[in-house]
């Protein structure tokens, strides 16, 4: 009996990483070796948008060697989003319109790279497709920079942003030590992690030691105390004459608020943040006089594919590979996972996890991932986190410049009107 070949839907969600198209590029690869199974692979412009406004990308007009070379390519190369859906039971407007596409379009394969909010829209395609009869294998596929999706040992992307912040902090820290003297004496690190502070302790790998930088962490997860804070910056500049400080821009005082809430909102409902450094920084002049500098590393710690994690690079397409491997085997509503089989050496294998598990659900930094002053890390934490920051695979250089990938992104012609 002749096998019932489908398309595949693939779309990239929130923000971005330096090798979130590593995954892009294991769905594709995949698909396309297995043609029994899948004919065209269509990426949505976009993210879930493209569906929504059949707006699909054909891929299999892109060359070969630009699919391969996704995988040292930073940004998203689809274009990606943050929109939410709303439950189908209350408002199924969206999912008429996904159906009714993925008919049209012959898709039975839906692939959503993303973090917990776009788990959530998998979950939810997934159930609305299967109360309505319609075939379709529903994979998640995670990625966050934050590392906080649950289930999964590290999430894509979290391994290369890990290494950026501590190479910045290790190199700032030079630099802070050679003018502080006579100028400088606090720098100040904002980094991303709106909840969870995995990132502000990657920043603890530039040194060994807590007498090098950084020399403070704050993490959301410990309520920000203004006392205890301006005493240890005192006595790190006594220790050190200067001091390196990394700060999440989740952190909140005791009441739970935001230090930086700018009183927006994104499409998922989440608070916009920003602004943290310039906050600590007037703190510490205003009550220590001290000079200041801040930096804000923002999008620039998550699309430095130039000082990417080869194990971040590797996992990343994996986890793509592995996706469209389990959709094949029959299995639906579930995202693909990282499972640390040994640390030394580092081992790991994909598995898969049931998304309602993993849906809106955030992984915290560990209470025994924090020091018991709460402005640092353990040795659990960098053990952790070591093996994730490993060995490079840099992109070709031309002219002293990487060479990414600009692929074609033609749209296919509309079915529906």
């Amino acid at each position: 009996m002749p096998i019932d070949k489908k398309n595949a839907f693939y779309a990239q969600s929130g923000g971005v990483t330096s090798v979130i198209n590593a995954t892009a590029c294991g769905v594709i690869e995949a698909c396309r070796k297995n043609k029994k199974y899948i004919n065209k692979v269509y990426a949505g412009r976009n993210g879930i948008l493209g569906a929504l406004r059949q707006e699909l990308i054909d891929t299999s007009l892109e060359l070969t060697k630009d699919i391969e070379n996704l995988k040292n390519t930073p940004g998203g190369a689809f274009g990606s989003c943050r929109y939410k859906l709303k439950d189908y039971r209350e408002d199924d407007s969206d999912y008429i319109k996904l159906l009714e596409v993925f008919k049209a379009y012959n898709i039975g394969y839906f692939f959503y790279n993303g973090g917990g909010d776009s788990q959530d829209t998998t979950n939810k395609i997934a159930e609305y497709c299967n109360s309505k009869k319609y075939n379709i294998k529903c994979i998640g596929i995670p990625k966050t920079v934050d590392n906080d999706l649950p289930y999964t040992d590290c999430s894509p992307g979290y391994g290369s942003v890990a290494k950026y912040v501590a190479i910045s902090t290790l190199e700032a820290g030079l630099d802070v030590a050679s003018m502080s003297e006579s100028s400088t004496k606090v720098f100040i690190l904002e980094v991303m992690g709106r909840h969870t502070g995995w990132i502000a302790a990657a920043s603890a790998m530039a040194s060994n030691t807590r007498t090098q930088p950084p020399h403070i962490i704050l993490f959301p997860e410990i309520a920000f105390n203004e006392e205890k804070f301006l005493k240890e910056v005192k006595k790190q500049i006594s220790a050190s004459s200067y001091c390196v400080i990394v700060a999440s821009e989740g952190i909140r005082d005791r009441q739970d608020n935001f230090l930086s809430q700018m009183g927006t909102s994104d499409a998922f409902g989440h608070t916009q943040l920003g602004g943290v450094a310039p906050r600590l920084a007037e703190l510490i002049t205003n009550k220590l006089n001290l000079k200041c500098h801040w930096a804000v590393a923002d999008y620039l710690q998550r699309s430095a594919r130039h000082i990417s994690s080869k194990v971040d690079v590797e996992q990343a397409y994996k986890v793509g590979y592995e996706a469209v491997n389990l959709a094949i085997k029959g299995k639906n509503a579930v995202m693909t996972s990282i499972s640390r089989v040994s640390n030394k050496p580092y081992r790991w294998k994909i598995k898969d996890v049931p998304l309602k598990n993993v849906a809106n659900i955030e992984k915290e930094l560990p209470k025994n991932y924090i020091s018991k002053d709460g402005f640092h890390i353990t040795k659990k934490c960098r053990d952790y986190i070591a093996p994730l920051i490993n060995n490079e695979l840099y992109p070709k250089y031309s002219k002293g410049i990487p060479q990414y990938s600009k692929l074609k992104n033609k749209l296919v012609k509309k079915i529906l009107k």
